[in-house]
Parts: C-alpha cells; sequence; structure tokens
C-alpha cells in the first residue's frame, strides 16, 4: 500500500533523486526528459500540480500536471488548437525502478486527474519518445491518441498525444497499421487526417494503428 500525497516545494530534493535514479537505469538516457530544479519549483508554486507515492518517507514515483506558459513550443499550436490557454500538460510521471510493473502510472493518472478543472482546460496533451513503451501504453490507457509526430525540445522525435477533457471521441472503423519506425509514413498519415489510437506488437516489432475521428473535438 501507497501513501499518495500532493508535493509541495520541499519535495524539490527527493523529486530530483527520483530522477535520476530513473534515468540511470534507462538503456537509452533521452527517452525521458527530466524537469531541472526551476520546472519543477514552477510546477508546485501553483501552475500545475504534482502527486507523489511514498513508502515510508521515501519517494517511489510521482506524477505532474502543468499550466503551460503560452510561447512558440506549445502543443497546443502542434495539434491545431485555437485557445492554448485551454491545454493541460501531463508532464512528467517517473516511477522507481524497483517498483514497476505494479501499474502505478495508470493509479496516479487517475488520481492526478481528479484536480483538472474542466471549466478551465478543455484539453490535455503529453509528449512520448517513440519506442518509450512503457509511456506509450500510459497515454494510450488513458485514451489518449497521437495527434503529431515532430521535432521537439531541440531536435528531438516526439509524439504528440492529446485528449478532449470534456468530449468522447468517436473512431471510424478503418485502421491503418504502420510499424513505429517508420516516422515518414506516420506524419503522411497524420497529415491526412489520421490519428494513433493504439499500439500492439507483432512478432519483434510494434506497430501503431491510425484512423480517422468522426467528431471533431479541437475545432
Amino acid at each position: 500500500m501507497y501513501d499518495v500525497q500532493k508535493l509541495t516545494l520541499a519535495h524539490i530534493p527527493q523529486l530530483q533523486t527520483l530522477q535520476q535514479q530513473v534515468i540511470d537505469a534507462l538503456p537509452d538516457k533521452t527517452m525521458l526528459q527530466p524537469l531541472d530544479e526551476s520546472e519543477l519549483r514552477f510546477i508546485l508554486e501553483g501552475n500545475g500540480v504534482m502527486i507523489g507515492l511514498f513508502t515510508g518517507e521515501q519517494l517511489i514515483a510521482f506524477r505532474a500536471l502543468l499550466e503551460p506558459p503560452i510561447d512558440d513550443e506549445h502543443l497546443g499550436r502542434d495539434i491545431g488548437h485555437e485557445h492554448l490557454e485551454e491545454v493541460l500538460y501531463q508532464e512528467i510521471s517517473n516511477v522507481h525502478p524497483d517498483h514497476r510493473g505494479q501499474g502505478l502510472q495508470q493509479q496516479m493518472a487517475q488520481h492526478i486527474m481528479q484536480y483538472v478543472d474542466t471549466n478551465k482546460h478543455k484539453i490535455v496533451c503529453a509528449t512520448v519518445m517513440p519506442f518509450n513503451i512503457a509511456s506509450l501504453k500510459d497515454k494510450f490507457a488513458q485514451r489518449m491518441h497521437v495527434a503529431a509526430l515532430k521535432l521537439k525540445y531541440g531536435g528531438k522525435l516526439r509524439y504528440v498525444f492529446a485528449k478532449s477533457l470534456v468530449e468522447e471521441t468517436a473512431w471510424e472503423d478503418e485502421a491503418i497499421v504502420v510499424p513505429m519506425g517508420e516516422t515518414e509514413a506516420q506524419q503522411q498519415l497524420l497529415r491526412d487526417g489520421y490519428f494513433g489510437v493504439s499500439m500492439e506488437r507483432r512478432g519483434d516489432g510494434w506497430f501503431v494503428l491510425y484512423k480517422k475521428r468522426t467528431k471533431h473535438n479541437f475545432a
């Protein structure tokens, strides 16, 4: 059993330690875009919310939501949403390597979304590196979908995920399945009005399923 707490500025040292433990355990260090102290402080000073899971005094997982500044890199621009102030980010989510495989990302996702005011925020967005399978599974499990695939954070390829917080999205039955490594093919489908709605493993490879929606949320 884990103790769930809303985090404060006093937890920054523990957050930094956990982030480093997670990065050290990654086979590809570029899979995670960690938050520096100023970014952690920005969220915890009222520009979002952060929750943590504890065993005793030890922080073993955390998840963050961010009310982002409106700038040129805003994810709302990437998904074509006009009202950028309505967009909330799912920021970093970390689980200590010793506690993986227990569904903690999903548990935290369900808990932290209770803090969202849908009168203010209508869309939630996030970025994930292709082949970061744990994070991709997390986003698809929340019924988020891929709305863009582009270079972010100074040239790093990222899926841009999105989900309406006020409407359900209906998808057409037809699906086009593309290997996750075929970037240009996926980008063309996204330009053609398709969205990545799920993923599956076939043999040794991972594939993304693309569909068109029957109901538009981002008008």
